[in-house]
């Protein structure tokens, strides 16, 4: 939030560098993937037809669609997937079934995000590496082992951060736009009339007289609009105007002049299709191009990287995910966070697509299914968002969000061509993925389900505890439960025994809500129950960093002082098993025995609370049962 204090300028060049990296690379590859497909001849008639759908791809899409609309569904000052997702709840309300459906499609959008972070890296390392051959056909046999030295020098400097050299990512890009954008114009000049594609009757005439043609190669397009959905997930450091500003102003026309350059190369010499964007440039330009490419890959491969780490910060904080190791490597800015367990699994994913596809060629037959169907997500939460929480009229919102919803339906139908020859790829990721956070979700009903069937209501611990229990330890008890009503798991084990009570005891539940952030004013709230025993409950946004002592340290008032008195935590650990039984059902929907199996793994590999809350290790207990789902 501390980067919207920024000048306009600082804000408008750390966008160009961390928004546009992904959509910024994709000229290296996909009129390459677009023109290289068997279905697509290259005459004037198709050239114009593919700029013109480009561009107006890029207008509607990009433009109007994501600049334009949906960054104005910020969710205090956030965006992404999950933002929007929470947004949408809270528009619906009470209204369960909905909130389910919405859950259901938003976790899956951002199960996919991890898809696109899968492909990203492999396709825009690869598609930079690919130039050499252009210096040195004879390197051609070590194009994949050269991206993937690149690819693991990438993601083994991740634990370092990226505040060090984030600054350096703003104007590298600024070059690089600077770059394409003349290269295209160069080419443009020397053949102008290619700017009459941007009619769209090239577009209709195209799609009319050859729509099956069309409709295949729309789904390999959608390569000109990938990273669109970077513009909102980023929103939260930068704002919305400065990443509209960078758009107008410096990453749409430079975008245009190098497709469209590309195209006057095309018609003007076919056998450029090899490599369109390299061969742009001349001879003498072609190392220094090639380090930029590399440079600027790696860059659009870091966006990806680090909102990875971002989303699954919010999932863990929302309740999808089980809590992870988070690592935060600059103590003066919360986003800037490394989480090695999926720092290491996005780079072996990464890695088997490079092996497996072996080209930027082949890799762009597995892009474009994730990055349509995330679209599609969109569209179906903006319509929620713009219904329910901006109250426009329901005839207006129905035609927006409508034409919006066609067009991604077709693109996912296009795209969906390519599942067979690789778009499996990166839906199996997505799916694994959202099979896992659909797990954990239903398993924490479940578990939750289960504890609260084998609670003690908290008032009739308390008063017969008062009376049973004749000591008092000095000092101060804090136990975490999830319902401030019921007894905590921890309390009745100390209590049977331990046979003591603390002088002071404080129940504490943490809440996870579905906004951004929660004022650091408005994060406690206490009810006092009696006898020296308080009720608390600490409010966090799914963007905040929990932290119990700090909130704590905080108390004033009420008699007792975390900061200086003694203070003991007391956490449940309970141990889970799978009951006999083939499945149950939970308020979240059924869960077969195979699925309990995983959530039963995934609990037990769970991180540790206490480092999840920073609770201090020394005075921090731990204590719990055998409990049965």
């Amino acid at each position: 939030m501390a980067a919207k204090q920024q000048p306009l300028a600082s804000l408008m060049l750390g966008a160009a560098g961390i928004v546009y990296g992904d959509i910024g690379t994709s000229v290296l590859y996909a009129l390459k993937g677009v023109f290289g497909m068997a279905h697509l001849s290259l005459t004037p008639s198709h050239v114009y037809g593919v700029l013109s759908l480009l561009f107006w791809m890029m207008v509607i899409i990009v433009t109007l669609k994501y600049v334009v609309l949906v960054l104005k569904a910020d969710n205090r000052g956030e965006g992404g997937t999950l933002a929007l997702l929470a947004l949408a709840l809270q528009g619906v309300g009470g209204r369960p079934m909905l909130r389910r459906a919405l859950l259901v499609t938003g976790v899956f959008g951002a199960a996919v995000f991890y898809g696109d972070g899968v492909i990203t890296p492999a396709i825009s390392v690869l598609s930079a590496a690919e130039g050499v051959t252009l210096i040195a056909p004879w390197a051609a046999s070590f194009v994949v082992p050269l991206t993937l030295c690149v690819l693991f020098a990438l993601f083994l400097v991740q634990r370092r951060g990226t505040s060090s050299i984030g600054r350096y990512f703003g104007p590298v890009m600024v070059i690089w736009f600077l770059v394409i954008g003349s290269m295209g114009l160069v080419h443009v000049l020397a053949n102008p009339q290619i700017l009459w594609a941007v009619l769209p009757s090239h577009a209709i005439r195209f799609v009319a007289e050859e729509p099956g043609v069309a409709f295949v190669i729309t789904g390999v397009l959608v390569l000109c609009v990938t990273g669109v959905e970077a513009l909102y997930a980023d929103m939260g450091h930068f704002g919305a105007r400065p990443i509209r500003f960078v758009w107008f102003g410096l990453v749409m026309p430079a975008l245009l002049l190098n497709y469209f350059g590309q195209g006057a190369l095309l018609l003007a010499d076919p056998a450029a299709l090899r490599n369109p964007f390299f061969l742009m440039a001349p001879s003498w330009a072609l190392a220094p191009l090639l380090l930029l490419a590399t440079v600027c890959t790696v860059i659009a491969s870091q966006a990806l990287i680090s909102g990875a780490f971002s989303i699954t910060k919010q999932a863990i904080n929302l309740g999808y995910l089980p809590r992870l190791h988070i690592q935060h490597t600059n103590a003066d800015q919360a986003g800037q966070i490394y989480i090695p367990f999926v720092n290491w699994a996005l780079f072996v994913a990464v890695t088997a697509a490079v092996l497996y596809f072996q080209s930027s060629t082949a890799l762009a037959s597995a892009y474009g299914v994730a990055v349509c169907a995330l679209m599609m997500i969109t569209t179906i939460m903006l319509f929620f968002v713009m219904r329910y929480c901006w109250h426009f009229p329901l005839a207006g919102v129905a035609l927006v969000v409508g034409v919006m919803l066609v067009i991604d339906m077709v693109l996912c139908a296009s795209a969906a061509l390519k599942i067979a020859t690789g778009g499996w790829f990166t839906l199996a990721c997505g799916l694994g993925v959202f099979l896992l956070m659909r797990t954990w979700y239903l398993g924490r009903l479940a578990l939750l389900e289960v504890r609260q069937a084998l609670s003690i209501d908290l008032d009739l611990v308390l008063s017969h505890a008062l009376m049973d229990v004749p000591v008092r330890a000095p000092g101060i008890a804090v136990f975490l439960t999830a319902n401030p009503k019921t007894a905590p798991g921890a309390l009745l084990h100390n209590l049977k025994h331990n046979k003591v009570m603390h002088e002071y005891n404080l129940f504490l539940t943490v809440k996870f809500h579905e906004q951004p952030w929660v004022p650091p004013a408005s994060r406690l709230e206490i009810t006092p129950l009696g006898n020296q025993c308080f009720e608390l409950i600490i409010h966090y946004g799914f963007q905040d960093d929990p932290d119990i002592p700090r909130e704590l340290g905080g108390i004033q008032g009420w008699g007792f002082d975390v900061s200086s008195m003694p203070t003991s935590y007391f956490l449940g650990r309970d141990k889970l098993i799978v009951g006999r039984e083939e499945g149950a059902g939970t308020k979240g929907g059924y869960m077969a025995r195979w699925r309990k199996l995983i959530f039963v793994h995934m609990h037990r590999n769970a991180g540790e609370i206490t480092e999840f809350m920073k609770l201090p290790q020394n005075t921090t207990v731990q204590l719990g049962g055998i409990v049965q789902i």
